[in-house]
């Protein structure tokens, strides 16, 4: 934080907003002073005090600081050569979308192979909008249990897309998803409507010690993800049901089932969920 951007390259156009031009004209000579996060969106505050950076690494978008040939890689990668490219001489690479340098010569790569992700700039009051359309988020405040039972009583959703609404609940993902679920007895293409107060009061007590196990554990690494400190999450292996497809179950010992639901692939038990 506080170092200057001396130049900012952006290498596809689809990945920033607005323009690259005024995206460009816009970032260069700020610092970014300060980082915050909602959900799974970064927001970067930039020195004009006006200003804010947002980061959205969506399925494989990356973050790659690198000084004095040496680098610290956060988020998803397909690839493990893209985590050492820059030692190599590799960076920017085929999956660079928007670089920046910083005046003491370091570097800021946002590599996205599969170019879901973004950076935005956006006003204070653009950022107000954008906050308002989370839900909400397990440890914090608002994560109530009366929250929580206004966010899934009575709604049509299957349950496994009401947790993945970020409009209604931020943060959780597909993962955690699975993994509460199954924690609360609960399968996860039932309606919301269909859930018991009982039901509700399970899948809500189950869902913040999950959270928190995990990131005690650093988070769950898929295909080489790496944290802020570019270490590999190590809760794969606590992981009940998630990944596990035709394993045995490690509560009845009956096979673990793979279905889509909600568009998403979905492991779930189909003796102990409900």
């Amino acid at each position: 934080m506080g170092k200057n951007i001396k130049q900012v390259e952006v290498l596809a156009a689809k990945s920033v907003w607005p323009i690259p031009k005024k995206f460009v004209n816009l970032l260069t000579g700020q610092s970014l002073v300060a980082i915050d996060r909602i959900g799974k969106l970064l927001i970067f505050s930039l020195s004009d005090k006006k200003n804010y950076l947002l980061v959205h690494l969506k399925m494989t978008g990356q973050l790659i600081y690198a000084i004095n040939h040496k680098l610290v890689a956060g988020g998803h990668s397909l690839s493990a050569q893209s985590l050492i490219g820059y030692v190599g001489g590799e960076l920017p690479n085929r999956s660079t979308r928007v670089y920046l340098i910083f005046s003491d010569k370091s570097h800021l790569f946002f590599n996205d192979q599969r170019r879901f992700g973004y950076l935005k700039i956006v006003d204070q009051a653009s950022l107000a909008v954008i906050k308002a359309k989370y839900g909400i988020e397990p440890l914090t405040p608002n994560f109530t249990k009366s929250n929580f039972f206004l966010a899934i009583k009575g709604r049509t959703k299957n349950i496994k897309a009401l947790l993945l609404d970020q409009s209604l609940i931020s943060g959780l993902g597909n993962i955690y998803a699975d993994e509460a679920l199954f924690a609360a007895g609960i399968r996860p293409a039932r309606r919301a409507s269909s859930l018991s107060k009982a039901e509700i009061e399970r899948l809500y007590g189950v869902i913040e010690g999950l959270i928190r196990r995990a990131i005690k554990a650093r988070g769950t690494t898929f295909n080489n993800y790496l944290d802020a400190q570019g270490n590999k999450g190590g809760f794969v292996v606590k992981l009940a049901v998630y990944g596990r497809s035709k394993e045995l179950c490690l509560k009845c010992q009956g096979p673990i089932k793979k279905i889509k639901v909600a568009g998403r692939g979905t492991h779930f038990c189909p003796n102990c969920q409900k």
